[in-house]
């Protein structure tokens, strides 16, 4: 069986906060997540996996668009 965690487990595993995946839940662009009645879980696999979709960068701007200069 897959290892699963609950949302302390998952926010340190990619160390974010616990508040900002309840944002990405609700939001969406998060990584992948079951609701088993209450409780929110996820496969470790899939945090893997959204970690590695997420772009490299080099500096902060290179979230910018570009100008076209």
């Amino acid at each position: 069986m897959t290892q699963l965690l609950n949302t302390h487990q998952a926010a340190d595993r990619l160390g974010l906060a616990r508040a900002t995946l309840a944002k990405l839940r609700v939001h969406g662009g998060g990584p992948r997540f079951r609701k088993l009645g209450a409780k929110v879980l996820y496969e470790e696999s899939d945090l893997n996996h959204w970690l590695a979709d997420r772009p490299q960068r080099s500096s902060t701007s290179d979230d910018l668009p570009s100008t076209g200069a």
